[in-house]
């Protein structure tokens, strides 16, 4: 009989689950699910119902169990990724209380100022979690509840993440681990522990409504039988911690010792890297998090990426193939046009205001090769702001492992490689955040049948490179792209007092 794992990754747009053979790490089968954001919110507003995971996930197991042909039994633990920050609301009876609002959601600017100020300005707020108050973290999300929904604040029994709940849904059990909580900027990443002073500054009275934390190794509990029964398990199969997205990516693309560096390439775009002691920005750019492994995560979040790339390509009616021989058509810097991609306002840098600008617009720029290559480049040029941020706090690349959808380009894997002016490489399973919660969920089996055993040794058997993808940074287009970034920091810069101004004109 097998010994399979499942791995379920819980993002914006899709629910992804893997069936992977726990003795030699093959994904078996694949499933997922997609679904949409509640729409016509306000400006800044970014909402899911959690049902609408759950739901997702529970076909998505079925599905992919069918295609693996996998029997209850042979299933032995189940993992769960989930897009981070999300404010997951239960009442006392642990229901939902309201939609939940994503990491992508940018509509408590003002709450954030507010909890930075209790904290004592930026460098209070780092000192008492590691971390700046930005909008799409979690606590502003909490008081914004309580102040623009006092009566369902009120009701407020149980606060959780998109992945806590999934794993609540599971095992009946509410807990945190210190990855995905670190995301909350309530935890004191130093520490792993609640932070008062962050607590205090929205509610003295929200500690007892924050769940208990588990490391990283320890199971969430176990399957319980109205869940096992709706997916066609076994009652008890095991339930690892789980984690954010980005913490199961780093498990899955290999990211557990220093040296490496993943980027992801999705809606949104991340990069990170695993650190034995905290990296705590001064300025607060860089997420101080915790990782899904008893370790640390600096790591970094640009909100356009794909979002980007998609809307021209959709605009311009081309299919993805196509879409790529049209940016390859125009040379590396698209002739001096340059796409600040803050669609919806951007986290890294904090420009909450921000909208998207294009910058060079003439005659021959008019084009679609051009407007297609500035995307792909603008998004690009955004994630390695923070990069050089990350290097500046010691943490610098030897091989970017890039994953996500934009990864699977070979024109865009060269403008990484020449952006970042480093080694690009693949891996041989692309799904990143559903595979690393597969196989935390075989370290935390493993640990739990009193084997010992590192999430090293399992990430060096299992996790494999496509070497054939490979790309190495070409010196004269890293050039180009050097004096680009200057132009677009630049632009960045010059425009924030005018996003400002621009909110103030729509929302009048």
């Amino acid at each position: 009989m097998r010994t399979l794992l499942i791995g379920i990754d819980s993002g914006t747009q899709s629910t992804k689950v893997l069936v992977v053979n726990a003795k030699n790490g093959k994904v078996i089968a694949a499933a997922s699910q997609t679904y949409d954001l509640i729409p016509n919110l306000p400006p800044g507003a970014k909402e899911q119902h959690p049902h609408t995971w759950r739901d997702a996930t529970a076909r998505a197991i079925r599905q992919a169990l069918k295609a693996a042909k996998a029997g209850a039994a042979e299933v032995k633990a189940i993992g769960v990724s989930g897009q981070q920050h999300g404010f997951v609301a239960l009442d006392k009876a642990g229901q939902v209380i309201r939609p939940a609002k994503l990491w992508c959601d940018t509509s408590t600017a003002a709450e954030c100022e507010e909890i930075t100020t209790r904290l004592g300005g930026l460098q209070g707020a780092i000192r008492a979690v590691g971390n700046a108050i930005l909008p799409g973290y979690t606590a502003p999300k909490i008081l914004w509840l309580k102040k623009r929904e006092p009566k369902n604040y009120a009701r407020l029994a149980t606060v959780l993440l998109p992945h806590d709940y999934l794993n609540f849904w599971l095992t009946g059990e509410k807990v945190m681990e210190y990855g995905d909580a670190s995301g909350t900027v309530l935890l004191e990443v130093r520490t792993g522990r609640w932070s008062d002073a962050a607590i205090g500054a929205i509610d003295p009275g929200l500690r007892e409504k924050l769940p208990p934390l588990i490391s990283s190794d320890q199971p969430a509990g176990s399957l319980q039988a109205a869940t096992a029964r709706a997916l066609g398990l076994n009652s008890g199969t095991l339930v690892s911690a789980g984690g954010g997205d980005n913490m199961m990516g780093a498990i899955g693309t290999g990211n557990t010792r220093q040296g490496v560096i993943t980027a992801s390439f999705g809606t949104s775009g991340t990069i990170y890297a695993c650190s034995e002691k905290p990296v705590i920005d001064p300025q607060g750019e860089i997420g101080a998090f915790c990782d899904s492994t008893n370790r640390w995560l600096p790591l970094l979040c640009t909100m356009n990426v794909t979002v980007a790339t998609e809307m021209v390509r959709q605009d311009f009616g081309m299919d993805v193939k196509t879409f790529d021989a049209t940016v390859a058509k125009a040379k590396p810097g698209a002739d001096g046009l340059i796409l600040l991609p803050y669609l919806e306002g951007e986290r890294t840098p904090n420009v909450p205001d921000g909208t998207g600008v294009y910058l060079g617009v003439t005659p021959k720029t008019f084009t679609a090769e051009h407007f297609a290559r500035a995307a792909m480049e603008g998004v690009t040029l955004g994630m390695n702001y923070g990069l050089r941020r990350l290097a500046e706090l010691g943490v610098k690349p030897k091989q970017i492992r890039a994953t996500g959808g934009g990864a699977k380009s070979k024109v865009w894997r060269q403008i990484i490689a020449d952006i970042f002016n480093s080694e690009v490489v693949t891996l041989k399973v692309s799904e990143g955040a559903a595979y690393g919660a597969a196989l935390q969920a075989l370290w935390c089996w493993r640990l739990q049948r009193s084997e010992k055993v590192s999430i090293n040794d399992i990430t060096d058997e299992f996790v494999q490179l496509n070497r054939a993808e490979t790309t190495q940074p070409k010196a004269k287009s890293v050039a180009v792209y050097r004096e680009l970034q200057v132009l677009q920091d630049e632009l960045s810069r010059s425009l924030r007092k005018v996003f400002a101004q621009h909110r103030q004109f729509v929302l009048r």
